[in-house]
């Protein structure tokens, strides 16, 4: 498995999803920072010092969906990289905002194998989603 030793921010309102991701994180040698909610996600980056490389983020989630909180964390970070991921069809997620080609995106349920490097290359990348979210601004 591909790995590395960045930072992820790792946001998922489902419990055993969230520790499952975590634990394929930290076996391939990332540090994870861990938030079950939008809010709990900005409040851990207003306060975590040092750089956060990516940001893992479920699509459909209570009261903010993981673009909302990818575009309020920009705010504060804009050198953050994303990486969404949903369980849901199609057609929710592009109900969330998730519709872009240049948007990085992982179906659940995924496994280590797919995960790893599906990271690494969004970590690697120069990021055109970032590019494309200045575009429309």
């Amino acid at each position: 498995m591909q790995g590395g030793s960045e930072t992820v921010l790792l946001v998922e309102d489902d419990e055993p999803v969230r520790v499952l991701t975590r634990a394929i994180l930290r076996k391939c040698g990332y540090d994870v920072l861990e938030a079950q909610s939008g809010g709990d996600a900005l409040i851990l980056c207003e306060q975590h010092p040092a750089t956060i490389h990516l940001l893992l983020t479920d699509v459909v989630m209570p009261h903010m969906s993981g673009r909302q909180l990818a575009e309020r964390l920009r705010v504060l970070r804009p050198e953050i990289k994303v990486l969404y991921m949903s369980g849901y069809t199609n057609d929710a997620v592009i109900r969330h905002g998730v519709v872009d080609s240049v948007i990085a995106f992982i179906q659940k349920p995924f496994t280590p194998h797919t995960l790893a490097p599906k990271i690494r290359e969004v970590l690697d990348s120069s990021d055109p989603a970032v590019a494309a979210e200045a575009r429309r601004r």
